[in-house]
């Protein structure tokens, strides 16, 4: 089963509408064509869950790498609620791809414990390019709905 119907359906019934928060949502400026799908993905469910324009901030970044320290720096301002961080690594022939998809997954997920904000991991690690289109809109769905989905569902969960 894709996780697109394993996740997809069970999250969107539990996804809260948001018209308070605001969100910034960082974007890998490397495979641009993988990655602004999964912005558009991000920010057309958030507007879908009642968050304005004005509450969407999209800011690109050099590659995945960099989203750790940008989410930082977005975590750490009080007119920041949630940093959604979007990026795609691609299987090469070396262990680059390693050394990245441990930094910035380990990077977002510490921003997130010493912010206390939700940090969410919307990076796509793959071994093809096929295999990200696919997640990026493709028959597998669009993770950066998902992760736009998973920002409210911690917002709230924040929130109890």
């Amino acid at each position: 089963m894709s996780t697109k119907d394993r996740l997809s359906d069970s999250l969107s019934a539990a996804v809260p509408t948001d018209t308070t928060h605001r969100f910034t949502v960082l974007v890998a400026e490397w495979n641009t064509e993988i990655t602004h799908a999964l912005r558009d993905g991000c920010v057309e469910t958030l507007q879908q869950q009642g968050v304005g324009k004005d509450r969407i901030r999209v800011v690109s970044v050099p590659g995945s790498f960099e989203l750790s320290s940008a989410a930082a720096y977005f975590a750490a301002r009080p007119d920041c609620d949630a940093v959604i961080c979007l990026g795609c690594v691609i299987q090469g022939e070396t262990r680059h791809f390693d050394f990245i998809c441990q930094a910035v997954a380990n990077g977002t997920t510490q921003v997130g414990i010493q912010y206390l904000k939700p940090v969410i991991f919307g990076v796509l690690t793959t071994d093809t390019r096929q295999q990200a289109l696919e997640r990026a809109g493709g028959k597998l769905g669009n993770k950066g709905s998902e992760a736009a989905q998973a920002a409210l569902q911690m917002l709230a969960v924040m929130q109890k």
